[in-house]
């Protein structure tokens, strides 16, 4: 991973276009080939980003329009040819490091257990459902359930107890890995939680992604007792 703080402009051009004033931020370059843009607030979100595939070309200021106080101009574009341009003023620290394969997210003893259950009874996400393999490892960490729908193409899931827009991020990176391979593509994707907060509810189906609210006692073949007098 490259880390790198410098004071910069950030401006993305594609079906949306955004503008990020000169400031100082951190700017994150991955293995995966994904580009993030940082500042000291707004928690962990980042303000800007370009997820892979994506390059990132280092342009010759001699041949593009930047302000005089440019010292770099960073192009990163997708697949879409969608750009995320970067305008470096000053560049305070610039490290790499190799940090290795991560293990991936250890799930918490709910989020096992739906996994667990969801792979017994993967119809449950519709009717011809058949699962490939629980834990499918990508590139940037496992994917819950890889599963054949019924007319035979490859579904990611991704399982969640409380379904926010991360996991949706998560899914998405995992998707866009996934489609990549031939012999699984196209690959689509189904979130599933017990809870999906609408936020990430819209995300996803923004994005082609179905949504699927699992319940838990059903799963484990328990009957509920909610509304019920006897």
């Amino acid at each position: 991973m490259r880390l790198v703080i410098a004071r910069c402009q950030v401006d993305y051009v594609g079906r949306l276009t955004a503008h990020l004033p000169m400031a100082r931020r951190l700017l994150l370059i991955k293995a995966d080939g994904s580009v993030l843009v940082h500042s000291d607030g707004g928690s962990y979100k980042p303000l800007n980003w370009m997820s892979p595939p994506c390059w990132l070309d280092e342009r010759d200021l001699a041949a593009v329009e930047v302000p005089d106080t440019a010292k770099a101009l960073w192009v990163v574009t997708n697949k879409a040819g969608e750009e995320l341009r970067i305008t470096i003023e000053d560049i305070e620290h610039d490290s790499s490091h190799e940090l290795g394969v991560d293990p991936g997210l250890v799930k918490d003893g709910v989020e096992a257990h739906l996994q667990e259950l969801l792979a017994e009874h993967v119809q449950t996400l519709g009717a011809g459902y058949t699962l490939i393999r629980r834990e499918y490892m990508t590139a940037i960490g496992p994917v819950d359930l890889l599963c054949r729908d019924e007319n035979g193409a490859t579904v990611a899931v991704e399982i969640k107890r409380r379904g926010e827009i991360d996991g949706v991020e998560q899914l998405t990176r995992y998707l866009e890995l996934l489609n990549r391979d031939p012999l699984l593509a196209p690959v689509a994707g189904v979130f599933a939680a017990q809870q999906i907060k609408p936020q990430a509810r819209t995300l996803a189906q923004d994005r082609g992604i179905r949504c699927l609210t699992l319940d838990y006692d059903a799963l484990r073949g328990t009957e509920s007792n909610e509304f019920r007098l006897f």
